[in-house]
């Protein structure tokens, strides 16, 4: 996963540290920290220095760098340069302060939400993608599962998919989920969007349909989480938060981005249903306009 298409867009290191950090060892988080907050510092400073600043030993700093997916410090150290070069001497696209004007506001929250889709082709495995288009292809039933903030896209996946002849359904009250997810049966899947991965209603219904034999498919932020401990495929993709914005606010954007990319996939896998039920769809809609 390090190649140079990766080093060319930047938060990649940010990025994957976010998603990695809650199931690393603590002596790796650590290494991992100063790797982060040291900045561009961390170009000068010696795989020792970094260690003896975490508290650690070396081999734990090179292992923390392949637990990020990168080959070991040098490597991570070049891409976190990379990282940090558009962004020296200025500040963070989103840096938002109260004499910006709205106009000033949207730019930079565009900016900022652009970072986060750029990001998410690199956080998502493509193995896991190919797994999450094979499984939910295939299924019989989809149950699209999304509480809070990740609700919408729970009702928008499954309308969606839907739309292209795939049996989905996202219903709206959690006993319904919860209840719905232990009817399933082996041949099913469920759809589940959580930002954490450890939303208690989320997992409930989860965990029943795994038990009734139904595949999984997580989209969350998080590579470690009890949701990606459930999942058959799990796709991770998130934003960097900012205190001024509702929770996971750019992680849903790149959660709807991974959305996208499955609906087109299974699209792609299927014309001839996708077409049907499109035409059936239209017609629909043509009767509820003028």
């Amino acid at each position: 996963m390090t190649g140079e298409t990766d080093r060319q867009v930047p938060g990649t290191v940010a990025e994957r540290a976010r998603a990695a950090m809650g199931g690393l060892p603590p002596s790796e988080a650590r290494a991992v920290r100063v790797l982060l907050e040291r900045g561009s510092d961390v170009v000068r400073l010696s795989v020792s220095e970094v260690a003896t600043a975490a508290g650690t030993g070396v081999g734990t700093v090179v292992r923390a760098c392949q637990s990020l997916g990168f080959k070991g410090f040098q490597d991570a150290k070049i891409a976190l340069g990379q990282d940090l070069a558009p962004l020296v001497g200025e500040r963070s696209p989103e840096h938002i302060t109260t004499a910006d004007r709205p106009a000033d506001v949207l730019a930079k929250l565009a900016a900022g939400s652009g970072d986060a889709l750029r990001r998410a082709p690199i956080s998502v495995d493509p193995a896991e993608l190919e797994r999450a288009v094979e499984l939910l292809h295939h299924a019989k039933r989809v149950l699209v599962l999304g509480v809070g903030t990740s609700a919408p896209l729970a009702y928008d996946a499954a309308y969606r998919l839907l739309s292209i002849g795939v049996a989905a359904e996202a219903p709206a009250d959690v006993h319904v989920q919860h209840v719905r997810a232990a009817l399933l049966s082996a041949g099913d899947a469920v759809l589940a969007v959580s930002h954490t991965g450890s939303t208690r209603e989320t997992l409930a219904a989860v965990r029943s349909g795994r038990e009734a034999g139904a595949s999984v498919v997580a989209v969350t932020s998080f590579s470690s989480s009890p949701l990606t401990e459930l999942a058959h495929a799990k796709l991770v993709a998130g934003g960097l938060e900012t205190h001024y914005r509702i929770e996971a606010m750019t992680s849903r954007l790149a959660h709807l981005l991974v959305l996208d990319a499955l609906y087109v996939s299974l699209l792609l896998a299927d014309r001839d249903r996708a077409d049907a039920a499109q035409q059936t769809l239209a017609d629909v809609l043509a009767e509820h306009r003028f």
